[in-house]
Order: C-alpha cells, then structure tokens, then sequence
C-alpha cells in the first residue's frame, strides 16, 4: 500500500476526550494524519445551528495536537472533492456510520478511487451534544448546575 494518509474530518467543536480519542486511533491506522475541519457554513447547514467555537479556533486546537500532521479546512460538503485535493488513501469515520446507507454510498464511492474507510466507536460518556446541552442549561436562569455521574463539573 506504500504511505497510509490518513483522513479524519470533524467538526471538533467544543473539542472533548471523544475528539482526541478519534485522532489518536485513526494517527495508530496510518503513517501521516489529516485531520479536516469542517467549516462553521457546512456545519451550520447539516446540523442546524452553527458550531460553538469558530472555524479558526478549532483549526488551531487540532493543529495543537502533536500525532496531527496536517490539519485541512474543509470547506465542501464532497469529501470526494476533499480526495481530489488531498489524495489520502484511507478515511476515517465514526461507527455511527457503519451498516448506513450514507455509510454504505460513502464506502462504494471511496473504493472505486482506492480509498478505504475505517470506522471508529465514538468515546459514549461523552460529546459535543452533550456540552452543548450542557451550556444551554447553564445558561437557563434558576435551573440547578448539571453534574456528572461521580461529582462535579468543574
């Protein structure tokens, strides 16, 4: 297979212990690891609301961490059109994708340029929907801090 690019596209909003465990996993599946930042436009557009923390600083967060050897901001919905930039060989996504339909076009769409897509489980007990949760409530006047299962949040 010569050089394993790595490719692993993420929002990385209100980055958490999830985030780090994904680019550690998909850094130990290759040689050298892009990371790709979605932009606050297309996150705006597939989640609903815009990200927590602007494109810029989320760059700068991940370009931070030291297995990251590349951080990509990805400005097109295609992640084919991202390949036809970047020419990684393997990508990386959460297992929420596996066994989908998305997942299944994602998989016949990579294959046919040689590409091949790796599924990691997301960290459970954690994620961004859930900090932002999280912040909402704390912004909530006279609603109760939220804490975690053993002890505080802070």
């Amino acid at each position: 297979m010569g050089l394993r690019i790595g490719y692993a596209p993420g929002a990385f909003d209100l980055f958490h212990v999830g985030h780090l465990n994904i680019l550690k996993h998909a850094k130990s599946q290759c040689d050298f690891l892009i990371a790709g930042v979605v932009s606050d436009e297309i996150l705006k557009e597939v989640k609903g609301h815009p990200p927590v923390v602007p494109m810029g600083e989320r760059v700068e967060i991940v370009r931070s961490i030291n297995f990251v050897d590349m951080v990509f901001e990805e400005v097109v919905p295609d992640k084919l059109q991202v390949w036809e930039e970047l020419r990684f060989n393997l990508l990386f996504k959460g297992d929420d994708w596996k066994g989908t339909q998305a997942g299944r076009r994602l998989e016949e769409k990579f294959a046919a340029v040689g590409v091949k897509v790796m599924y990691f489980p997301y960290t459970v007990h954690t994620s961004s929907t859930g900090l932002r949760a999280a912040l909402e409530l704390m912004g909530e006047p006279n609603m109760p801090l939220p804490r975690s299962q053993g002890g505080q949040w802070w």
